[in-house]
């Protein structure tokens, strides 16, 4: 009995597999995991490996059109985008068809062992119920043999007939997939009936569509960090590096702060290729001398802290002059409460999508992070929210859409660790990774315009992109 036991087995593996490729493997392969044909009560996701990055495109109940996008992949849309994504759909449904008949050609095979297994087993329990008929005149040792077997074949009979239902049920995948095919084959039909003419302004059309869907785009939650793609090497180990996030898209000028501390030069560029070639532009010499790293350029001027005190400066390039000065009221400063690696990194000035912000720790807060919304002309406080999350044990901190995002370390291994939504006054813990490549992060702050994190990397000027979740929402929507 042991080698029938084990081709027995065999086949309940292989019926295993049947169900498991069943649930997971078709789905994928027909696309009803991922994408669905689309009707105006329905949502389609889209999984797009370049260009516009649209999570999903529907219209509500209302009839109004909701879009989500992830930001900010910037290659345009493939003209042929849906022309070579139905033909992708198309071999796979092919592929998948010869590897229904290559199945289908095994459960054949392990069907005909299976009917046979079942007659010997009818004929085994004929066979049994004869001799126990006449057990008297057989020996005790030789029934209870046969009585063991017949056992361990008795609960396989359930098993035999599930497996003629799922045989059944192959048969009827194999149909489904002929009918889809040749569904799919029409609509390929159909679309290339299409002018290509007509196709090529079809798409033209989209793309300004999508451009002004993303012009709505607000705010979204950072979901991801990549790069660092390396700009520049140059200057001591601390530094800070910054374009203006409201200039225009034709003012890219970069400006470049060395050192943290006992520097007030400024130096300029019209350009991050003339910031690569070290044509510089222009010099600024500040009236005061900075302190740590987290300067912010926002609107045209420069906002930094003032070396040993409290004390914010707004600083113009246009006029070339100090424009407002105010102390941030019970901000420590001069080391401390800094950020993990020190260097005067007490107050961290920074931008986003809302406004100004500065980011910093008291001793009321018991120091912890303190976040405050500035009036950009005045550098008052208008509000502040006081966070749990102690300043001295943060790598660094930005400010994406309202909620800051600090990282645990600013050494090899940090990530985005703890978020603060100034929006609900709620924290949650995170684990967003990125690659410190250099080991030392002294400056890391977001630029709105550029959708991108600037950082000062062991003397090393990097870019980080970001992606952000949007949810997009027409005019009509409250």
């Amino acid at each position: 009995m042991s080698l029938p036991l084990l081709k027995l087995g065999a086949v309940l593996s292989t019926m295993a597999m049947i169900s498991n490729w069943m649930s997971q493997t078709l789905p994928s392969l027909v696309g009803l995991n991922t994408t669905r044909l689309s009707t105006p009560d329905t949502l389609t996701q889209i999984s797009p490996k370049e260009g516009w990055q649209v999570y999903s495109s529907a219209q509500d109940p209302d009839g109004r059109c909701i879009c989500t996008v992830v930001a900010p992949e910037q290659n345009l849309c493939s003209r042929d985008a849906k022309s070579r994504q139905l033909r992708q759909l198309l071999e796979k449904v092919q592929n998948m068809s010869q590897s229904i008949e290559v199945l289908n050609l095994r459960t054949q095979r392990d069907f005909q062992y299976v009917l046979k297994m079942e007659t010997q087993m009818k004929g085994l329990k004929a066979k049994f119920r004869q001799i126990e008929d006449d057990r008297k005149t057989l020996m005790t040792k030789h029934f209870q043999e046969l009585k063991e077997k017949m056992d361990e074949l008795l609960p396989l009979i359930p098993v035999l007939e599930q497996y003629k239902t799922d045989a059944k049920l192959i048969t009827q995948f194999k149909e489904e997939i002929r009918n889809l095919s040749a569904v799919l084959t029409g609509i390929q039909e159909e679309i290339g009936a299409y002018d290509y003419e007509e196709l090529h302004q079809r798409v033209l059309s989209l793309e300004t569509r999508l451009r002004d869907c993303m012009k709505k785009l607000t705010c979204g939650k950072l979901m991801k960090i990549t790069g660092p793609i390396t700009v520049k090497t140059s200057g001591t180990r601390f530094g800070a590096w910054m374009t203006d996030p409201l200039a225009s898209e034709k003012n890219n000028r970069v400006w470049y702060m060395d050192s943290y501390t006992n520097n007030k030069i400024v130096r300029e560029y019209k350009s991050i290729a003339d910031f690569v070639s070290g044509a510089e532009s222009r010099t600024y010499n500040l009236p005061f001398k900075w302190a740590g790293t987290n300067h912010v350029v926002y609107n045209g001027s420069l906002y930094f802290n003032k070396y040993q005190s409290n004390i914010i400066i707004k600083y113009s390039f246009d006029l070339g002059r100090v424009l407002a000065q105010r102390s941030l009221e019970y901000a420590g400063f001069h080391n401390v409460y800094p950020y993990t690696w020190g260097g005067f990194s007490d107050i961290d000035l920074m931008a986003d999508e809302i406004g100004l912000w500065a980011v910093y720790a008291t001793n009321q807060n018991a120091g912890n992070i303190v976040i405050s919304q500035l009036n950009q002309d005045t550098l008052e406080v208008m509000k502040s929210w006081n966070t749990g999350y102690p300043k001295r044990s943060a790598g660094e901190s930005f400010m994406i859409c309202g909620t800051l995002y600090v990282t645990n370390s600013h050494l090899t291994g940090a990530k985005v660790y703890y978020s603060y939504s100034t929006k609900t006054s709620t924290y949650e813990y995170t684990d967003i990774p990125f690659h410190n490549q250099y080991f030392h992060i002294s400056m890391l702050d977001y630029n709105a315009r550029d959708r991108a994190l600037y950082a000062w990397n062991n003397g090393h000027q990097v870019l980080f992109n970001v992606t952000l979740f949007h949810i997009i929402k027409t005019e009509d929507d409250t």
